[in-house]
């Protein structure tokens, strides 16, 4: 099965800790997704740390999904890495990096996922990804907008 690859990049005008602090709070998981997934944590420990479980649940399109990720790497306030153990897709890993620059932070999303149910995810792959990156707009808007965007460097 395909592997596939999304990345982001986004400059932030604030110390990585402060960005490490704000992944780190269960209610902003909730502020960073967009509306139309009804997203909702429904279980997690106050504050992420090595090996935390975090369960989600969204809708799309009506249809419910229920996620279950795992904290894997842990590195206040360099990053963190989540994988998930359960949920819509076959696999999916994803490295969240706050790197230190001269204007604040440089904020680095990898997330690498493979589609489930062989031929029909391939076939329903291009409206997946397309969703997965109105999702990660949607987050960069908020970022943004708590933060305040760091001119590019």
């Amino acid at each position: 099965m395909k592997e596939h690859v999304l990345s982001r990049e986004q400059l932030l005008s604030c110390p990585p800790d402060d960005v490490f602090e704000f992944f780190s709070r269960a209610e902003n998981l909730q502020r960073i997704a967009p509306a139309f997934l009804r997203f909702q944590v429904v279980g997690m420990p106050d504050r992420i740390e090595a090996e935390s479980q975090l369960d989600y649940k969204f809708r799309l399109f009506f249809i419910p999904f229920r996620w279950r990720t795992r904290i894997r790497s842990f590195d206040r306030p360099r990053g963190f890495t989540d994988a998930a153990e359960a949920g819509p897709f076959k696999a999916w890993h994803h490295v969240h990096e706050f790197k230190a620059v001269e204007t604040g932070t440089l904020m680095r999303d990898v997330v690498t996922y493979r589609m489930p149910y062989g031929p029909i995810g391939a076939l329903v792959h291009p409206f997946v990804r397309r969703t997965l990156d109105r999702i990660f707009d949607y987050r960069a808007e908020v970022m943004a907008d708590h933060f305040v965007a760091a001119p590019d460097a």
